[in-house]
């Protein structure tokens, strides 16, 4: 399998893949660590908990099954995100975090889970063309679109939250 999912089954594997792997770091540590601001954020110069990286990788998610949702049903897309372009991905992020920082870690845990799954249940449901077969935005399919924001972001964070755990046990 290349690095870059080329067809629905590598796609359904990449993301189940970094998940798994993700899930089983995120399960080592603490809930009080869970708040220490201590992970390189998606703003040059800023830092993150864990719990925000989480809010992260959910938003993403979650921003995926919306567009897959209004597209499919004719509605128009604002794409990233109603509100921010695509230079604006920063202040996405912190976007997410805002709109999740009263959530408990376990909570977060378990939505990452729920959406991810989600997701791949999606992945299951549309066809080899759908996903591969043709552009869905502008030059890219939609496994791509899929792909850039699930499995490429928690490869990411994983890498950080690794790091993480080396010194905040």
């Amino acid at each position: 399998m290349s690095s870059i999912p080329q067809s629905k089954d590598e796609l359904y594997l990449a993301i189940k893949l970094a998940f798994t792997k993700l899930h089983d770091d995120y399960l080592a540590i603490s809930d009080e660590s869970s708040r220490i601001i201590a992970i390189e954020g998606n703003v040059k110069g800023t830092q993150v908990s864990v719990c925000d990286t989480l809010a992260y990788l959910i938003g993403w998610g979650r921003l995926v099954l919306k567009w897959h949702n209004k597209k499919s049903t004719g509605q128009m897309l604002d794409m990233p995100e109603t509100g921010f372009k695509w230079n604006e991905l920063g202040q996405l992020a912190q976007h997410f975090q805002l709109q999740f920082q009263a959530w408990q870690y376990q909570e977060l845990l378990a939505e990452f889970s729920l959406v991810t799954e989600q997701i791949l249940l999606l992945i299951e449901s549309l066809s080899e063309q759908e996903l591969y077969g043709e552009a869905w935005y502008k030059n890219y399919t939609l496994g791509r679109m899929v792909q850039f924001n699930t499995s490429s972001p928690m490869k990411n964070v994983r890498t950080k939250i690794r790091k993480f755990k080396r010194f905040n046990g």
